[in-house]
């Protein structure tokens, strides 16, 4: 029997990067670049490779912090990163994000997919998350200021 409360949804947030597909997978995996998942937390460990773990923790929102982990499964240069995701906000479930990076026109087409999430708040709350997070990422990628702070590729 199905509950309520063991529903799950995915979420898909899309950009469209003025930057290749080489260009836009190195950066997201590169901690330095702002707007990435990995860049400005409190602790981070990362091991970007298959079966590579991650933690990070922020404490911007609560005093004991909020920590985030999981384990990459995929790393396809430069078409995908699969990586599990598990926090509090997942009810402890381990849920899937899946980011995709297809060349349209001169840019990329960077799509990001979190499936497994608790539907309702939770998944709202991720939603919006994502779209934070892509922003910044798309608006320093597209412009070519991470190339800028950080050298170029």
């Amino acid at each position: 029997m199905t509950t309520a409360s063991s529903k799950t949804v995915e979420v898909t947030v899309e950009r469209a990067i003025a930057a290749s597909p080489n260009e836009v997978f190195d950066a997201w995996l590169d901690a330095k670049v702002p707007g990435t998942l990995w860049h400005q937390h409190d602790k981070l460990i990362f091991d970007p490779k298959v079966d590579g773990l991650w933690y990070l923790l922020t404490l911007a929102h609560r005093p004991e912090g909020t920590p985030h982990y999981g384990r990459f499964t995929e790393i396809s240069r430069p078409g995908r990163i699969r990586h599990s995701w598990m926090s509090r906000h997942t009810l402890g479930e381990e849920t899937m994000v899946t980011v995709t990076f297809q060349k349209k026109g001169d840019g990329t087409l960077m799509t990001l997919v979190h499936s497994g999430l608790p539907e309702g708040d939770m998944a709202r709350a991720h939603e919006k998350g994502w779209n934070s997070i892509l922003d910044r990422f798309g608006g320093a990628v597209g412009s070519g200021s991470h190339r800028t702070a950080h050298g170029s590729r």
